[in-house]
């Protein structure tokens, strides 16, 4: 079981999903076959047909979640964070995109932002335990780091 829970779904239909480039029902077809993997635990099969989703639907919340899902299950923690940082950048108060990008930040040796991140999610999420259990264990990170190198801050 992955650590970044399951996000949401999305409810638009194929035309909504659709981009010039590629057909409407392709771009819906890759995001749901992608979920589906990502939901049966083959993340990397899984990013192969979001990464071809999201060329097409560049804009697509939806589809950037699924993305950067399967790239945190697949260990591309910097992958993730840069695919969680977008919805972050157009939804500041996306509580799951905030997670998400803690996760992905700790992952990646980043400790200090993760803390901002994971405290905005737990502060819009109080009532998600998952949120205020991974903002402990970074700021627990963050105070053992800073008690080797004499920073008591």
């Amino acid at each position: 079981m992955s650590e970044v829970p399951p996000g949401g779904e999305d409810s638009r239909s194929g035309e909504e999903l659709g981009h010039a480039d590629a057909q409407p029902d392709d771009t819906y077809t890759l995001y749901h076959r992608g979920l589906d993997l990502l939901g049966r635990g083959s993340a990397a099969a899984a990013a192969q047909l979001l990464e071809r989703a999201c060329a097409a639907e560049p804009q697509s919340r939806s589809i950037l979640e699924a993305l950067a899902r399967a790239q945190f299950d697949t260990r591309q923690y910097a992958a993730a964070a840069g695919s969680f940082q977008r919805i972050v950048d157009a939804s500041p108060s996306d509580d799951y995109a905030q997670f998400g990008l803690g996760l992905a930040l700790a992952r990646t040796g980043d400790h200090s932002a993760a803390a901002e991140h994971l405290a905005l999610a737990a502060a819009m999420r109080p009532d998600l335990r998952h949120y205020t259990e991974a903002l402990r264990s970074v700021r627990a990170t963050l105070r053992a780091r800073n008690l080797g190198t004499g920073d008591n801050t």
